[in-house]
C-alpha cells in the first residue's frame, strides 16, 4: 500500500491570525485586503517585515526588509505588531481539527503540519476529497485559509502545498513528479538553499529534472553527503515518517539585536561571549555535545551573512563555543557595522572525544569540563549572573 501524506500550511499565518482577532474585536477593516504587514518592535531595533498581505506583496514589499523601507513603497501602510499568544491560540485550534482526521499528525512548525492519511480511505474516502474537506472546515470554523499538498511522501506533499496559493489543494503523487516537479528550478526544491542552488547553477544544473538526472559522483564531490539527499529529493524519494511526537531538537541557537551598531572586534567579542554562554547552558541541559557551529551577522543595511564549520572535537563548554565562534567571525566579517549577531550549534552527539596532538597537555579537556560543571551548578543555585566572564565587563564597570 502506497503511503498517503498531507502537508497543510496556513496561508500567511501571522497576518491572517492578526486580521481575525482584529475583526473579532470590531475592526471594520480586514488587513488582509489592504497593504499591511506584521512587523517587529522598531523601538528595540527589531523593525523588519515578518508577514505581508497580498496587496503589500504586489507593492514590492518583501519579508525581512526594514519597516522604514516598506513604508517608502506604500503611502498608507498598516503595520500590526506581533502577538505570540494569539499565534499559539490559532495554531492549537488548527492542530485540533487535524487530529480528527489522522492518528499521526506532526507539528512541523507553528503554522504547518504533516498528516499520515495512509489507510484512512476506508473511513473518509478519496484523499483529494478529504483534503478539500479539511481545507474548507478550517476556513469555516477558524476564519483563515490553508493550502493542502497530497502526495506519497512528506517531501512531495510539502512541495505540492507550495505550488499555488492561497486556499488551494494540490497533488504530487509519484506518477506526477516528472510533469509537475521536474520543470521547476532547482531553487524551488525543498532543502535547496541559496548557497546550494547557486552552486548547482554553476555546475549547469538548472532544473529539478537536471538534478534528478545528474551524475551522483559529481554531486558527492561538490556537496558531500548532501549530494545524495538532493538527488533523492529531485527524484521524489523521501522515506521519512510522519512523527506524532515533536522531533528532537536539531539545533540550539541564540541571537540578539544590539542597541547600537558595533564596529570593532572587541565589541563583537563581548556579544559573542554572552551568546556562547546562553547556547552552552542550553546545550549542557540536554546533555549534548555539538559538532557543527554557525554564526550569523546582520549589518546596518539589514544584509545577512553567515558561516559554519564542522568541528574536529565535539564541544559543550562556553569557552569552546566562544573560541570557535570568534574564529568564524574573523574569517567572515569585513568590518561593516553590525546590528545583529547569532550563534547556533548542531549535529549533536551524546559523547565527547578529543583528538589531541603531542603538544597538548593531557587532561586539559577534563579540567575545562569540571570547571564548567562547577560554574553551572553555582549559577543554577544562586542565579545565572552569579559568576560570569570578566570579558563581559568593560573597563568602566570593572572599577
Amino acid at each position: 500500500m502506497k503511503r498517503i501524506i498531507f502537508h497543510i500550511d496556513v496561508n500567511n499565518a501571522f497576518l491572517s491570525w492578526t486580521a481575525i482577532d482584529m475583526l473579532k474585536a470590531g475592526s471594520k477593516i480586514d488587513i488582509r485586503t489592504i497593504p499591511s504587514v506584521v512587523g517587529g518592535d522598531e523601538a528595540k531595533r527589531h523593525g523588519i517585515v515578518l508577514a505581508k498581505s497580498m496587496p503589500a506583496k504586489k507593492a514590492g514589499i518583501v519579508t525581512g526588509e526594514p519597516l522604514f523601507k516598506a513604508r517608502r513603497k506604500v503611502d498608507k501602510l498598516y503595520i500590526a505588531g506581533m502577538n505570540r499568544e494569539n499565534y499559539i491560540k490559532y495554531s492549537n485550534a488548527f492542530y485540533k481539527i487535524l487530529c480528527n482526521y489522522s492518528p499521526k499528525v506532526e507539528r512541523y512548525s507553528i503554522d504547518e503540519c504533516f498528516l499520515d492519511m495512509t489507510g484512512t480511505e476506508k473511513i473518509f474516502g478519496d484523499p483529494v476529497s478529504v483534503a478539500y474537506k479539511i481545507k474548507n472546515e478550517i476556513k469555516a470554523k477558524l476564519g483563515f485559509t490553508v493550502n493542502v499538498g497530497v502526495a506519497n511522501c512528506k517531501l512531495c506533499a510539502k512541495m505540492a502545498s507550495d505550488f499555488e496559493k492561497p486556499d488551494k489543494v494540490h497533488t504530487l503523487f509519484d506518477d506526477e513528479i516528472r510533469s509537475k516537479m521536474w520543470p521547476l528550478k532547482v531553487d524551488d526544491l525543498f532543502m535547496s538553499g541559496k548557497s546550494s542552488s547557486k552552486k548547482l547553477h554553476e555546475l549547469g544544473i538548472h532544473t529539478i529534472k537536471d538534478l534528478a538526472n545528474a551524475d551522483i559522483n559529481l554531486l558527492a564531490k561538490h556537496f558531500k553527503s548532501m549530494g545524495n539527499m538532493l538527488h533523492d529529493y529531485a527524484n521524489g524519494i523521501d522515506n521519512s515518517m510522519v512523527e506524532k511526537t515533536a522531533p528532537k531538537n536539531k539545533g540550539i541557537g541564540n541571537s540578539t539585536t544590539l542597541p547600537n551598531d558595533v564596529g570593532t572586534m572587541q565589541e563583537l567579542k563581548k556579544v559573542i561571549k554572552k551568546l556562547s554562554s546562553m547556547v552552552g547552558i542550553r546545550l549542557r541541559k540536554e546533555g549534548k555535545f555539538a559538532t557543527v557551529i554557525s554564526v550569523q551577522l546582520r549589518n546596518s543595511l539589514f544584509l545577512n551573512y553567515g558561516h559554519q564549520k564542522k568541528l574536529i572535537n565535539p564541544i559543550s563548554s562556553d569557552d569552546d563555543i566562544y573560541d570557535a565562534a570568534c574564529l568564524l567571525v574573523k574569517d567572515m566579517w569585513n568590518g561593516d557595522p553590525i546590528r545583529l549577531v547569532g550563534i547556533r550549534v548542531s549535529d549533536f552527539t551524546d559523547k565527547a572525544y578529543e583528538q589531541i596532538s603531542l603538544f597538548d597537555k593531557a587532561g586539559k579537556k577534563e579540567e575545562r569540563e569540571k570547571m564548567q560543571k562547577a560554574l553551572d551548578e553555582i549559577n543554577s543555585k544562586f542565579g545565572s549572573d552569579t559568576i560570569k566572564s570578566a570579558a563581559l565587563f568593560d573597563s568602566k564597570s570593572a572599577k
